[in-house]
């Protein structure tokens, strides 16, 4: 099993000064741990549940290609897009650029978007949700051809490109990793377009049922499922004390943590990627590392 880590805090002490060397901090410290991956979440305006809009919050891919900048393996993304903030043109071509910048780095992480406050707030528009999946829709097509370096045009419903043009071209092919657990249009969506899936982590039943929804999707387009890799979003606050952190969150110990996700993987994780409530702490990553060891022979079982 694979372990990244998602930031999505950023009112520290001193901010907005402390946000640059802070940030770059915990992007180094988490390779440094031997994690996978480093995500930030693509909003404009802190979300609610995090605490009110008005916190410190970075634009997403600038916030990555400072990372790319400070670390050399681990790759990046957001967790995730919304398709209504970028042009999907303009979206592939900033993808495309952080993993050329980045050595081959870069994810495309990319859902339906749902804060309407951010959208009212900074005048984006914001259809209906029919209309933002078939944008998303149109926005994976166009990715997939753009990362592909495939010119010809472009028309859809909401979108035309008269010339795809994507150079330089990514180092990899670039992968794409879809947000959110409808079962009706998210999870067909990941069948027919994504290398990845990404659901919260509510607990092995609660994974269970939604991949076995996708395997559905995945056998009506005719799709392998082990093509998909399962990433999960998981709270954690790690450290060996016991009780609850400074806010509030239950600190676990390595081993509890190890015992939760492999009870993930026997329903199909793949890739764990954690929020933690004390991301900010040096001191942690010891730990950090020692749940990667223990992770990395956890194999995900078949779903």
């Amino acid at each position: 099993m694979r372990c990244g880590l998602q930031v999505s805090y950023f009112s520290w002490p001193d901010a907005p000064a402390s946000i640059g060397p802070t940030f770059k901090r915990i992007a180094q410290n988490a390779e440094g741990a031997g994690m996978a991956s480093l995500w930030v979440m693509d909003h404009f305006f802190q979300i609610d549940m995090i605490g009110p809009p008005e916190l410190d919050m970075l634009e997403g891919y600038s916030a990555l290609a400072y990372a790319a900048a400070a670390t050399e393996r681990i790759e990046l993304g957001t967790l995730v897009t919304g398709v209504t903030y970028r042009h999907p043109g303009l979206l592939a071509k900033t993808v495309t650029t952080l993993d050329v910048l980045s050595g081959g780095r870069a994810w495309l992480g990319i859902g339906a978007a749902w804060n309407e406050e951010e959208h009212k707030g900074l005048g984006v528009p914001y259809p209906v949700v029919s209309e933002r999946f078939e944008r998303l829709e149109e926005t994976l097509q166009i990715a997939r051809q753009m990362f592909d370096g495939d010119q010809t045009a472009y028309a859809g419903q909401h979108y035309s490109l008269e010339r795809p043009l994507n150079v330089p071209a990514p180092l990899r092919r670039t992968p794409i990793l879809i947000g959110g657990s409808g079962p009706k249009k998210t999870l067909r969506l990941v069948a027919k377009y994504a290398d990845a899936c990404n659901l919260f982590d509510a607990g092995p039943e609660a994974m269970a049922a939604r991949l076995a929804i996708l395997r559905g999707h995945c056998d009506d387009v005719g799709r392998d499922p082990r093509e998909i890799e399962v990433t999960a979003l998981s709270r954690l606050t790690l450290g060996t004390t016991g009780g609850t952190s400074p806010r509030g969150e239950q600190i676990q110990s390595v081993d509890e943590a190890v015992d939760h996700y492999g009870t993930l993987a026997e329903v199909g994780l793949d890739h764990v990627i954690l929020s933690m409530g004390n991301d900010t702490d040096d001191t942690a990553y010891a730990l950090v590392g020692e749940l990667v060891r223990q992770l990395e022979p956890v194999t995900a079982a078949p779903w």
